[in-house]
């Protein structure tokens, strides 16, 4: 919900990205899957920050 949250899960794909590119330019498929699955849990983080806004945002709604 906060920004840092966001920020920090942005930073896990970029970081994920790189890993994974790593590994493809080196050949090392450990560091290529390690890659995708930091990319894969920064997006899955992502997705419950974005529920738990809309859900704020919802819950915002129905108040009024």
């Amino acid at each position: 919900m906060s920004i840092l949250d966001k920020l920090k899960n942005k930073a896990q794909k970029a970081k994920g990205r790189g890993k994974e590119e790593a590994g493809y330019q080196t050949g090392d498929p450990r560091l290529e899957a390690e890659g995708r699955k930091d990319r894969a849990a920064g997006g899955a983080k992502q997705v419950g920050e974005q529920a738990k806004d809309t859900a704020k945002e919802a819950r915002r709604t129905f108040e009024r």
